[in-house]
């Protein structure tokens, strides 16, 4: 072998070594973006957990009858009135062509983890239908400690060239239904609506808290956003309201009250004296509130115990006397 050939070898077994190295490089770096990005992800995730040990007490509603459930925070202000960074960012742009509205929500998931959910339609005959595109749906989901984009992939298929329409109920285009949604066309999912619900009622947790506490989980959202979720969240329930309401008061013994709570005037910003009911079904050890504008009139007690027919227990208030004794 001559020197020219040991030094085309050497050069050659150089550059493979350096090829190899630069590739191992690159594996190490993106195993290493790998593990700090799962890093962060923990550190939320433990931030989390010390906020639902040790934040709850100071956060709980204070001097409270024990055998008097509630229904409302107290008027408690946030520091500071929160604008969405979307909204503080937007500068006045003068122009006379109508710009399209762009959805917050689109930069309100970056960053959060996506989980792929891919629904095929059913009964698809390879030989007449070719896919021909697919229609996507995010929720966004809750898990302990985290929060995730769940994105329902519908694959769509088409009819192939020159084939006609088949025999039976499927159509020149098919593609799988939708599941059902919590909210019709809205962002939020089933466990994330139920962490809110939880929060607000169980660990009397006020929304603005709820909001700094998704921001350390990785989502940009607003106090308004969240109490526009809020309001269908709780209409999902009202079946079961109407239902407790109706066993309740099939009982041949109920007990009934109305007692006081502050409510805030939004428009005068003042705490006012309204009217919570309480009705008890003593022997079966149920109970369901009403609200009726903060009413303790003798009407509302008639809207409300009509259907009632058994022993009505009370104290001397008049608005029981429109019942026979």
């Amino acid at each position: 072998m001559t020197q020219t050939e040991t030094l085309e070898l050497l050069v050659a077994t150089l550059q493979q070594a350096n090829s190899s190295q630069s590739e191992s490089i690159e594996r190490l770096t993106r195993q290493n973006e790998q593990l700090q990005n799962k890093l962060q992800e923990l550190l939320a995730q433990v931030a989390w957990l010390n906020r639902q040990l040790f934040g709850r007490k100071s956060e709980k509603l204070a001097h409270l009858d024990p055998n008097q459930l509630s229904l409302f925070d107290p008027p408690v202000q946030p520091l500071e009135h929160e604008i969405p960074e979307e909204a503080a960012a937007q500068e006045p742009v003068c122009s006379t062509t109508p710009k399209k509205k762009v959805r917050q929500n689109r930069n309100m998931l970056d960053g959060l983890p996506v989980v792929e959910i891919v629904i095929e339609p059913e009964g698809v005959d390879p030989d007449k239908y070719k896919r021909i595109g697919e229609e996507r749906t995010r929720t966004l989901e809750f898990e302990p400690g985290k929060l995730y984009v769940k994105e329902i992939i519908r694959p769509k298929y088409g009819l192939k060239d020159n084939i006609s329409l088949p025999q039976g109920h499927q159509g020149s285009v098919i593609i799988a239904p939708l599941p059902l949604l919590p909210i019709y066309k809205g962002l939020p999912g089933a466990s994330l609506l139920t962490e809110i619900l939880l929060q607000k009622y169980e660990y009397h947790v006020p929304f603005y808290r709820q909001v700094r506490e998704f921001h350390h989980l990785g989502l940009k959202i607003s106090e308004n956003t969240l109490q526009g979720w809020f309001k269908p969240a709780c209409e999902l329930l009202k079946p079961l309201y109407e239902e407790l309401k109706k066993q309740v008061l099939k009982a041949d013994y109920i007990q009934v009250d109305e007692t006081t709570l502050p409510v805030i005037n939004k428009q005068n910003h003042k705490a006012v004296k309204e009217y919570l009911w309480i009705v008890r079904a003593v022997m079966d050890g149920l109970v369901f509130f009403h609200y009726d504008d903060g009413s303790r009139s003798q009407e509302t007690a008639w809207k409300l115990l009509q259907t009632f027919k058994g022993y009505l227990q009370s104290d001397g208030y008049a608005a029981y006397n429109i019942f026979d004794g």
